[in-house]
């Protein structure tokens, strides 16, 4: 999605079968530990034969599509929920040990806890190593083939695992694949009682939000801790381009050595050897502000990165004060985002063309958001504190059509799942964090009464997935409250 997002490290013992036929009786006291801090239980990883094309009649190919599941907190073989993951835009045991909440509520209302894999991610890729190669194999990644790929699966869960029994199924996911919980509920009602979706930027699509409000929101949350932290990011722009240009009155008559004062002062691994090497630069440093405000969690976490409690706090303590000599900012801006990749003190150099972390499937997404997840960015550097770019649709499409021969549809998510004009949809949870810049494409107001928007003024991306924590401010305790009290009264719906 919409981000970028290390690997915890899992002890997985995969259990393959061609015919995979397992039922709840045959998993249990089988089941191996997940190696993560934030659910610390266990699951067995499985298989489920998948096609390719759920919607033509000519390609019958198939795929093992990867999923997690455990059934330990169910008193018996028969009966209870079940809480199915809509995976994301990536490995999904990295979601699966990022959303503790999920397993707390299945502890306590005793729920099997499955997480779905996301077709063309981890190990799910229907052409294997062939997947990203072939435009033809590739035009099956869709998140309308993802949520087919759910309803299949849940519908053999219905009919294999529990046959003559009535199931209520909760759907969750956090980002992109809150998106897919919400519109799993829109599209298919009769397959699941309810969803919760946080941190789902729905909206975040042509006509329906402005452009500019997503990275308005990042600059808030830098302000919300230290409005003179957003002045000097803002400043820092103009003077990257002073210096890569050589207009600094201190510096050699050459562009190399700007750039080579650059790429000194901010330790990088690779010198900047050309004018678009300074454009890569800034990128990564507007998306290192980005990935910030996501991760603005109160305690220390390493969801993208090694981070400490409120790590904007921390990043703005060298932008603190206002930063008036070009060498000045750039020292203070490096120190900053050295804080961000290197907190743990380990890296010798910092790589702008590194991924945050390999999780996450950034081909993926660059196809997915080069057909149909087209969420337009722009900025003016006056409600915002990044350097003025509009949106140019125009050269975005040609950019997709050199990487992957295909031309952007931005209308098709409003045409395919309703736009902001969804209230015949009921029982979907809508959480946002206002830290979070994805809560700009959110629904941050009650559409219906089945229809609760649940805010959380101190939460950062999807904070209330995450695992409870003695940190947690008290806003986002509340927001589990009732969020649980929601899909209590759903399962009690489901069997009255």
């Amino acid at each position: 999605m919409p981000a970028k997002l290390i690997l915890l490290f899992l002890i997985i013992f995969i259990v393959f079968s061609e015919n995979e036929g397992f039922r709840f009786k045959h998993m249990k006291n089988n089941y191996l530990k997940s190696n993560n801090s934030n659910s610390g239980y266990f699951y067995k990883t499985l298989y489920f034969k998948q096609k390719v094309d759920h919607f033509g009649f000519i390609n019958n190919d198939e795929f093992q599509q990867r999923y997690l599941v455990y059934g330990g907190f169910r008193p018996t073989q028969d009966g209870g929920p079940v809480f199915f993951y809509t995976g994301n835009e990536g490995d999904i045991t990295w979601f699966c040990n990022n959303t503790g909440f999920m397993w707390e509520l299945a502890k306590e209302l005793k729920a099997m806890v499955i997480f779905g894999e996301h077709r063309y991610y981890g190990q799910s890729l229907p052409y294997g190593k062939e997947s990203f190669k072939d435009p033809t194999k590739l035009q099956y990644l869709t998140s309308e083939q993802a949520l087919a790929d759910f309803a299949g699966f849940i519908d053999y869960l219905r009919s294999d695992w529990y046959p003559g029994q009535k199931v209520p199924v909760i759907v969750f996911g956090g980002s992109y694949g809150g998106m897919l919980s919400a519109w799993f509920r829109m599209k298919y009602p009769h397959s699941v009682q309810g969803a919760l979706a946080a941190s789902a930027p729905i909206w975040q699509f042509t006509d329906l939000v402005d452009c500019g409000a997503f990275l308005k929101t990042v600059t808030n949350t830098f302000k919300h801790h230290n409005p003179t932290c957003a002045d000097n990011i803002r400043n820092s722009w103009m003077t990257i381009n002073k210096v890569a240009n050589n207009s600094h009155a201190t510096l050699e008559k050459s562009y190399e050595t700007g750039r080579k004062t650059i790429g000194d002062t901010f330790k990088l691994c690779k010198p900047l050897q050309s004018i678009e090497d300074v454009g890569t630069l800034k990128a990564w440093l507007q998306e290192t502000w980005v990935d910030l405000a996501m991760v603005d969690y109160p305690y220390p976490s390493n969801f993208l990165e090694p981070l400490p409690a409120w790590p904007i706090k921390g990043v703005c303590s060298y932008l603190s004060k206002p930063l008036t000599t070009d060498v000045s900012l750039l020292q203070s801006v490096y120190q900053a985002v050295n804080m961000y990749y290197n907190y743990t003190g380990k890296a010798s150099c910092l790589d702008i063309n590194q991924e945050a972390t390999q999780d996450l499937g950034t081909m993926g997404w660059d196809y997915q958001a080069c057909t149909e997840m087209v969420m337009p960015t722009c900025s003016n550097g006056k409600d915002d504190m990044f350097e003025p770019v509009e949106w140019n649709f125009d050269a975005y499409s040609k950019q997709c059509q050199k990487q992957w021969s295909v031309t952007p549809r931005p209308m098709w998510p409003i045409i395919q799942y309703g736009g902001k004009n969804i209230t015949t949809a009921s029982n979907i949870i809508f959480s946002n964090g206002l830290l979070d810049p994805w809560s700009s494409g959110g629904v941050t107001e009650s559409l219906s009464a089945s229809l609760p928007a649940i805010i959380i003024p101190d939460g950062a991306h999807h904070l209330d997935l995450r695992s409870t924590n003695v940190n947690d401010p008290k806003d986002v305790t509340q927001a589990r409250e009732k969020e649980k009290d929601i899909i209590t009264q759903w399962i009690k719906d489901f069997y009255n």
